[in-house]
């Protein structure tokens, strides 16, 4: 089975910037896309970002123009560069797999806390 294990979290002041990593292990992940979610405790899962197997590149209304996704399929990674900071962005940010085969296994998530 595969294994995601994002990283990159922290506390950054608004307006600053921060670069989430997520990888895959266990599993090839390169015929497969990659979403980014984040979830604030008590409210529903956001899907943030996403790259299709293909490279096709998509952004939830409230993070375009500040957030861009990438990867690296060499490294079975794919990172989210997250610029101008707002507290709202504040949240829980994981990864999945987006159409891709085989089993998976949720990662931890890595934290992001956005303070004015």
């Amino acid at each position: 089975q595969g294994r995601l294990v994002e990283s990159g979290g922290g506390s950054v002041q608004a307006g600053g910037s921060l670069r989430l990593t997520c990888t895959a292990l266990g599993l090839p992940s390169d015929r497969c896309g990659m979403t980014w979610y984040r979830q604030v405790a008590g409210k529903q899962r956001e899907w943030v970002s996403r790259v299709t197997a293909d490279g096709r590149i998509s952004y939830a209304d409230s993070v375009k123009g500040r957030f861009t996704i990438s990867r690296d399929k060499s490294k079975d990674t794919v990172y989210l560069q997250m610029n101008s900071l707002q507290p709202e962005d504040t949240a829980m940010y994981s990864c999945w797999p987006y159409y891709c085969g085989g089993t998976w296994v949720n990662g931890q998530g890595t934290r992001v806390t956005v303070f004015l």
